[in-house]
């Protein structure tokens, strides 16, 4: 059969690649008499603009609609393709050796021959890839007319022919004649018209096109049949334009996908800088979306678009796959911490933060320069972790002439820098906290601003608030004064260079030695008191290049125990209590921090040996903390009657808090704050500080588990029972590592020593195995 009369007069109007799909070259408009088909170069739609004659198209669709829809073939023997062809297809429509298509899955359809019933209702076919397959009638999207005993083997040369035919331009021609007198169609009429017949091969292609089509029709179910409607040209415009939009997004991801490969392909020290994937808007983008994928912390688009880069990359669709890819390209180092993008954790700071924070570092402004008394000639002591940048207060001390002791907590002043309410202030209460990890620090203040104007600094002037305590012999407080002034720090020591001088007794160091006397007759003052030993083994951690895949991890494990430790203790806690009688006297609104003793008895635990033991069990009996923004409430596990926090205005917002509070009244000025207005920023910066605890927990956790992950396999660590968690599951303290484990033991009681090996660490999955060591022991005496 030759080409129907539509498309003779069509190839004319259609796009090149419609009229080769056709069989027909493009007349020359000088030639062409009044086709069916026109050029409008004004068409938003692509290459064809049709002005199909009224007669032709409804001909053709009265001559094909007044076909009766069932009919016998002489052929076949087959009711007509409509009703096959039709979604409604039930048991009986379906036979032995019929050529049909079905829907294997959400996203691919097959063609198949049917084979054999498959019980009452499904039926057995073999699909075009000579699978042998149970589908059900719901299935079948698809009967090919004109087609009985059909061969599976064949199925392949259908699709190749059928491939020759499939010109989806064809569609846009289609749609521009039937659009334009709201004519819905069916698939046979739509082959028909297109291919000028609609036998088997041609009612395939033409179902294939129209069932696939997303722009010129929509399919309408009746009754009988579907039929094809053509959506109005304001749709097809969306469409085209949504259609467009995708194709250059497929586009752009498959560029993005080039770059991740060719990344990925590069040695690591070869590998693109993070910052080179954050320059182009489009890469960034992309690469963002794949960050927020790995901590599931993205929006819908972003979970859809790295689900797509993942697919197509080869990776499975999953946070830990998205981490891979992104350390594979270089984008993440090996070590990266997930939990400052998972916590949105403010480790930068804005332009106008840091441009404010410049213009003090310029001006140094000192309101309380006229009151400021000089402190300059006291030896001063500044004792902290080695690593320690923002170094916030310092001690000294004499002894009087009536022989009682006298001690000074000179305390960092950054509020001679900042005023309440600005903007410093306020990115330092959203911040809450110093957040110190392993591999780095973010400041609560920007850096410059924390770590030169505001930290003490030794041999230099430095503007301070020094809390000055006279002790009475027994150690509770006879006098205190709190007042602005300038210190010069002499000299500033680790905890355990510290510890050494006091070991060292030496003459010269008298003002160390009178500290230590100070705070061993504090802490007998406040047991006396009721307070309770919380000392325990805690490990800190130093990463010094946490970018390299194998970087190097200094652990060290401090008793807090350590003389030194417990000097500065002392002193930190007897300066809280000095402010919170300083403030209780002036009926100031303060930050005041409490803690009810617990319901346990200090003396429940007494049959524990004196150390980490003792500590846990009486740190597992504490009752919750207490505030109270207006006065002192008592703190039974410090064995004082108030406290309020204030020797880290730099680390700690509350600290800075309080400061505002002293400081405005030294000057003889109210009170920037209310009660209530401390609480509720007490609370925003607290909210705060729980995530950094958090990250700073999580961060020590995972180098921990990295440290031990690379220990000698079978190395034996001392490990301290802490308690029995359930039967003979304890609760461990690795002594060397200073951190607390979990693992059945077979002998021993609380506070007795046990060895054990580490089997598994693996920190990126938190994982850690311990098991215990049994000791071989020889009984035998020579």
């Amino acid at each position: 059969m030759g080409p129907s009369p539509m498309v003779a007069r069509a190839a004319g109007g259609c796009s090149s690649a419609a009229l080769a799909f056709f069989g027909f070259r493009p007349l020359r408009r000088a030639v062409r008499p009044a086709a069916a088909f026109s050029w409008s170069q004004s068409s938003p739609y692509g290459g064809c603009r049709s002005r199909l004659a009224h007669s032709l198209v409804d001909s053709i669709l009265d001559e094909l609609r007044s076909r009766r829809r069932v009919r016998v073939s002489a052929k076949i023997g087959l009711q007509g393709t409509k009703e096959l062809s039709d979604n409604k297809i039930d048991k009986r429509a379906l036979q032995k050796g019929l050529l049909l298509e079905f829907q294997k899955d959400s996203e691919r359809s097959l063609l198949a021959v049917v084979e054999r019933p498959d019980g009452k209702k499904n039926w057995m076919v073999t699909d075009q890839n000579g699978i042998l397959s149970s589908i059900k009638p719901q299935q079948v999207t698809y009967v090919v007319p004109g087609i009985m005993n059909f061969d599976s083997s064949r199925i392949d040369e259908f699709l190749k022919k059928a491939q020759d035919l499939l010109d989806p331009t064809v569609l846009e021609c289609a749609w521009m004649e039937l659009s334009e007198k709201d004519k819905s169609i069916t698939v046979e009429e739509f082959a028909e018209i297109v291919y000028g017949n609609k036998e088997s091969l041609e009612s395939y292609c033409a179902h294939f096109l129209l069932s696939r089509d997303i722009v010129y029709f929509f399919k309408v179910e009746s009754r009988d049949y579907s039929m094809y409607q053509p959506r109005s040209p304001p749709q097809v415009e969306e469409l085209l334009r949504r259609k467009h939009a995708k194709e250059e997004a497929e586009k752009e991801l498959e560029e993005f996908v080039h770059l991740l490969k060719s990344a990925k392909a590069l040695p690591m020290e070869s590998k693109p800088p993070k910052s080179s994937w954050l320059v182009d808007e489009k890469v960034r983008q992309k690469i963002e979306a794949l960050q927020a994928y790995t901590v599931d912390a993205c929006d819908d688009e972003q979970r859809r678009l790295a689900g797509n880069i993942l697919k197509a990359m080869g990776f499975t669709r999953t946070s830990s796959a998205a981490l891979k890819l992104l350390i594979n390209v270089g984008y993440f180092p090996v070590h990266v911490n997930l939990d400052l993008f998972k916590y949105d954790v403010r480790i930068t700071y804005t332009e106008e933060v840091l441009s404010a924070a410049e213009e003090l570092l310029v001006d140094r402004p000192d309101s309380d320069m006229n009151i400021r008394k000089d402190l300059s000639t006291l030896k001063v002591y500044a004792i902290d972790v080695d690593e320690a940048d923002e170094l916030d207060d310092a001690l000294s001390a004499i002894r009087l002439p009536d022989g009682r002791i006298k001690v000074w907590i000179h305390v960092a002043d950054p509020t001679c820098l900042i005023k309440p309410r600005s903007i410093i202030d306020r990115e330092a209460m959203h911040r809450g906290t110093s957040i110190f990890l392993p591999t780095a620090t973010f400041p609560m203040f920007p850096e410059r601003l924390a770590m030169n104007a505001m930290s003490l600094q030794q041999g230099k002037q430095c503007k301070s608030v020094s809390v000055s305590v006279t002790l009475h012999p027994d150690g509770s407080i006879a006098e205190y004064t709190l007042e602005n002034s300038v210190i010069k720090p002499t000299y500033m020591l680790t905890y355990e260079s510290a510890t050494e001088l006091l070991y060292m007794n030496l003459e010269e160091e008298e003002e160390l030695r009178i500290l230590q006397e100070a705070a061993s007759i504090r802490a007998q003052w406040r047991r006396s008191q009721g307070s309770i030993d919380t000392a325990m083994i805690e490990p800190r951690i130093k990463v010094s290049n946490p970018d390299d895949p194998e970087p190097n991890i200094n652990l060290y494990v401090e008793d807090q125990a350590n003389p030194a430790m417990q000097l500065v203790s002392e002193m930190m806690i007897l300066c809280g209590e000095a402010v919170a009688a300083f403030g209780a006297d002036n009926n100031l609104p303060l930050p005041y921090r409490g803690h009810p003793q617990s319901n346990t008895a200090v003396s429940a635990f007494s049959h524990l040996p004196d150390g980490p033991a003792r500590s846990f069990a009486n740190i597992s009996a504490l009752r919750a903390a207490e505030m109270d923004y207006q006065k002192p409430v008592p703190h039974g596990v410090l064995g004082i009657p108030g406290y309020v926090q204030f020797t880290s205005p730099i680390r700690r917002y509350v600290d800075l808090l309080a400061h505002y509070q002293v400081k405005a009244f030294l000057r003889g000025d109210s009170p920037p704050y209310s009660a209530g207005d401390l609480e509720g920023m007490t609370f925003i910066a607290s909210m705060h500080v729980k995530v950094a605890r958090r990250l700073h927990s999580n961060s020590l956790r995972y180098w921990l588990l990295e440290y031990l992950r690379r220990q000698p396999k079978g190395r034996k660590y001392k490990a301290l029972i802490l308690k029995f968690v359930k039967d003979r599951m304890a609760a461990l303290l690795l002594v060397e590592v200073g951190m607390q484990v979990t693992t059945i033991v077979s002998r021993g009681k609380v506070g007795d020593e046990v060895s054990v090996a580490v089997d598994t660490a693996h920190p990126r999955d938190d994982i850690l195995s311990i098991r215990e060591v049994i000791e071989d022991t020889d009984d035998t005496e020579e």
